[in-house]
This record gives C-alpha cells, structure tokens and sequence, in this order.
C-alpha cells in the first residue's frame, strides 16, 4: 500500500529529529521519496518555535491500525510525551494518506482530517505529488494548495539528505 507521512518537529535538533523518524520509518516501510524540509510557523498553539515539516511516500504491508502504532511508537522513542493539542514536540508523524482509503475511528481517520488546510502539508505534498487525489473531493493536491490559507508562511529550507535517512 503506497501511503504519505507528514513529519513534523519544533524541540531540539529539528532536523536530526526529522532524519531520525524517517531512519526508524525506514525500518519497517520502503521510503520511496521525501519532499524538501519547510520552515513553517506553529498552527493552534503560537507561542512556541516553529516547526520543520517534511512529507514522505512510502510502501507499506502494514494495515492502518499497525501504521499508525508504528508511528507513535517511533514519536514516544524520540521523547514525544502526551501534552495538550497542537504542543511543542520533538516529533510528530500523521498519516496523510493511506492509497485511497477513507475511515473514521476514534483514534485514527484518513485521509488526515485536516490536511486540506494545512499550507505545511500541502506544499510539502505538493512537491513530491502534485497530481495525486484526494480520495473524498476527489481534488488533487496542486489544486488544494493553490487555495490554501497560509502558503507564505512555508518556506523550503533545505533537503535531507540520502545519507542522513
């Protein structure tokens, strides 16, 4: 199954932090590409640093349930620990996307419920898979992150690189 990740840090080395998900991530699913990182301004919660946000495509044998404990698993290992919504975190990794599967359950829904408002998603995502649709609007993303609220305050900052994931 073909699935996006958005990964996303604020606390210690932002960047390291982002390698050291993907590292983990890689363990278990083949990480096919990973857009450029983005400096992005915190969303909910302003008052904290910002974040770096990164999406990643990946091929998984996993079922969304076991996807999802593979995530948090990987957040709690790099010392994310349950705070108050939209916190500042050493790490943060959502499915985005899951190839186009649409489900809504307590602790899990895909696509990602809010991602169609969010500029550090969607130019990320934008970067690496402009046509790909979203499986309720049936929208692809070039569309969706042409009107999206936000997109001035994402900026590309670098790459990781081959080497560091």
């Amino acid at each position: 199954m073909q699935v996006y990740l958005g990964l996303g840090s604020n606390l210690g080395d932002r960047q390291a932090n982002l390698a050291r998900a993907l590292q983990l991530l890689g363990e278990r699913l083949h990480i096919e590409r990973v857009s450029s990182i983005y400096e992005t301004e915190p969303v909910g919660y302003a008052e904290q640093l910002p974040f770096l946000n990164a999406i990643c495509r990946a091929q998984t044998e996993l079922g969304p349930m076991q996807l999802l404990s593979l995530v948090k698993g990987i957040e709690a290992s790099l010392g994310r620990v349950p705070s108050f919504p939209n916190a500042p975190r050493p790490i943060d990794i959502d499915i985005i996307f899951y190839g186009d599967l649409i489900m809504e359950i307590p602790d899990l829904t895909i696509p990602h419920p809010r991602l169609e408002e969010r500029a550090f998603v969607l130019i990320p995502l934008l970067e690496i898979a402009p046509d790909l649709r979203h499986p309720v609007s049936g929208e692809n993303v070039k569309d969706l992150a042409a009107r999206v609220g936000g997109r001035e305050g994402v900026k590309k900052i670098g790459e990781l690189r081959a080497e560091d994931v």
